[in-house]
């Protein structure tokens, strides 16, 4: 059975790997918005979601929020918990990504621009580990 991926394309940053996909064999599905990807993960999750982390400078008075991604992850735990998490982040803000780790384990962080081939591997040790 093919992998299943989501990709969460909030940016124009967000790079488009679909013919990448293709070719490894990865069935993808996309999300616009975090909303979107939340009944996506509630009604299929993933094995893999690919996502781009913006941190949340002080988005809510509580402070409790890290970036656009922590509810979106909360979801995933409750779900699917081997779901591989791949983040592109801005080299301004890739320092504080790891601390999603405490909601749901990362399995890597990319600096954008995103090199095609990295990313690649990447994917490829995730498929030949779910063999």
């Amino acid at each position: 059975m093919p992998c299943q991926l989501l990709s969460v394309i909030e940016s124009p940053r967000h790079p488009n790997f679909t013919a990448m996909y293709q070719r490894l064999g990865i069935e993808q599905e996309i999300a616009t918005s975090i909303r979107k990807a939340l009944k996506l993960v509630k009604k299929a999750p993933p094995d893999i979601l690919v996502a781009e982390f913006i941190y949340g400078y002080g988005n809510n008075y509580a402070g409790v929020n890290i970036s656009n991604l922590d509810v979106l992850l909360i979801a995933l735990q409750r779900h699917q918990k081997e779901t591989r998490v791949i983040l592109f982040a801005d080299k301004s803000e890739i320092d504080q990504a790891p601390r999603l780790k405490k909601i749901h384990p990362l399995y890597t962080v990319l600096k954008l621009p995103i090199n095609p081939t990295e990313f690649e591997k990447t994917l490829e040790e995730i498929i030949s580990c779910q063999k």
